[in-house]
């Protein structure tokens, strides 16, 4: 029998775009999944929403509280009953051949714990914006680990017991994937698949959010610095110093869509890609109805 895999998605205050990736699930050509679709709260139409999709491997769990995003993860993680753990946000889009591209390569392949893809970024109103192709292998992908690991977090699909073992921390707001990572890179063995499997919504950018990030990824190398007893790490944190000055000036001069841009996406799309994406958003919005 196929592998059960558990997708767990967090939603919070996601009612225009639901429904879209929803959708892309359920267009799947890999069919053995549970999606669990955790309210953290909402105060839009998000859990009606929710609550209404019919597809019976749907679960749907609302406590009414707003406990962010890492501890709702650490609770997917608890419910799942799948051999592999997807992660995946309201507001995206999976390929039709995500789930299955990447199962195989996790049964084919496994010594490797976590697996992430290539992917497309796109705007609030489904434009591309750019592709971004990380490092396939574990090596390449840790080569700088101060500096971040290339592997989105959207995209990530693992095995149970890895997610079991390291947990998010729930103290890491805005950077859960960079800490959890650099927590266990040393012992893991990480790898990206080189197709596009993901549609990765970027709408704009946040001062507010990109500074907690910023602020929370200091944190995070200022204690493996102390762990470690390596004052190495503390470079990390002159690195988001800099970057949270440029954040600020850009986006308080009016320059934020050109750091936006700058942003999302290392290669322009194709052609050949435009029309796929485009297929997978027409179908996606096409079907919204019959959810």
């Amino acid at each position: 029998m196929e592998p059960l895999v558990s997708i767990g998605m967090p939603i919070f205050n996601c009612e225009k775009t639901l429904k879209l990736a929803v959708r892309s699930l359920l267009n799947q050509t890999y069919s053995h999944w549970e999606l669990l679709l955790i309210d953290d709260g909402s105060e839009d139409q998000t859990l009606n929403i929710a609550m209404s999709f019919k597809d019976p491997r749907i679960r749907v769990i609302a406590d009414g509280l707003n406990q962010k995003l890492q501890r709702r993860l650490n609770q997917a993680i608890a419910l799942s009953q799948g051999k592999y753990f997807a992660r995946m946000d309201g507001d995206d889009i999976a390929y039709p051949e995500r789930l299955k591209s990447q199962v195989e390569y996790l049964e084919a392949h496994p010594e490797i714990d976590l697996l992430g893809t290539k992917y497309l970024i796109f705007d609030g109103e489904g434009n591309p914006m750019g592709i971004t192709q990380g490092n396939l292998e574990h090596n390449e992908i840790c080569h700088r680990p101060r500096a971040g690991f290339n592997i989105l977090h959207p995209t990530w699909m693992g095995k149970i017991e890895w997610f079991r073992t390291y947990q998010y921390r729930t103290w890491a707001t805005r950077a859960e994937d960079y800490e959890i990572l650099l927590r266990s890179y040393q012992t893991s063995h990480f790898a990206c698949l080189p197709d596009i499997l993901l549609g990765y919504r970027v709408a704009n950018l946040s001062l507010k959010k990109s500074l907690e990030s910023r602020y929370t990824l200091s944190r995070i190398l200022l204690e493996k610095a102390w762990i470690e007893k390596n004052s190495g790490w503390t470079w990390g944190v002159v690195e988001q110093l800099a970057k949270a000055s440029v954040d600020a000036v850009a986006m308080s001069t009016g320059l934020n869509l050109k750091l936006l841009r700058h942003r999302t996406g290392n290669h322009p799309v194709s052609p050949k890609e435009l029309r796929q994406w485009k297929e997978i958003w027409d179908q996606c919005n096409s079907d919204t109805e019959d959810i």
